[in-house]
C-alpha cells in the first residue's frame, strides 16, 4: 500500500501516518524504486492499534510501552495490566479535575444573569478577580 491507501484504511490522514513514523511508533516502511513508501498489512494493524490507544487518551509513551510488549509476544502481560491500571487511575483524577472545572464555570456563569454592558458583566469581573494559577491544574501519569 502507498501512504494514502494506508491512511484511508486506517481512517486517518497521511500526515498522521508520517507523524507516527517520526514519533517512532510506526516503523519506517520499505521504499519502492521510485522512492514511494510501501506499507504492508503489519503497518495497518499497528496504525490501527496506535489510533485505538489514542482514542483512549493514551500518551505516546504508554503506546510505545505497549508496542514494546507486543513486539515480545511470549512475555507476561502483567506490565500491560499495570499500565492500564495506571491509565484508569489517571482518568479518574482527570474526571475529578473536570468536575471541579465545571463547578468553577457554573459559579462564574451565575455571576451574570442578565445581558448588560460588558464593563458590568459579572463573568468578566469574576475572571478579572480570580487568582491566576501557576500552570495547568491537571496531573499526568506520564513522566
Amino acid at each position: 500500500m502507498k501512504i494514502g491507501e494506508l491512511a484511508r484504511a486506517a481512517r486517518c490522514s497521511t500526515e498522521t501516518v508520517r507523524f507516527y513514523e517520526r514519533a517512532g511508533l510506526l516503523p519506517a516502511p520499505e521504499r519502492t524504486d521510485g522512492n514511494y513508501r510501501q506499507y504492508g498489512p503489519q503497518h495497518l494493524e499497528r496504525l490501527r492499534f496506535i489510533r485505538n490507544c489514542r482514542s483512549l487518551d493514551m500518551a505516546h509513551d504508554e503506546i510505545r510501552a505497549l508496542l514494546g510488549m507486543i513486539d515480545h509476544p511470549a512475555r507476561d502481560c502483567g506490565t500491560i495490566n499495570h499500565l492500564l491500571d495506571e491509565h484508569i487511575a489517571h482518568v479518574q483524577i482527570r474526571l475529578r479535575e473536570l468536575q471541579d472545572l465545571r463547578g468553577q464555570l457554573v459559579r462564574l456563569r451565575k455571576q451574570c444573569q442578565v445581558e448588560q454592558a460588558v464593563d458590568a458583566c459579572g463573568i468578566v469581573q469574576g475572571l478579572t478577580r480570580m487568582q491566576t494559577s501557576a500552570g495547568p491544574a491537571h496531573h499526568t501519569h506520564v513522566g
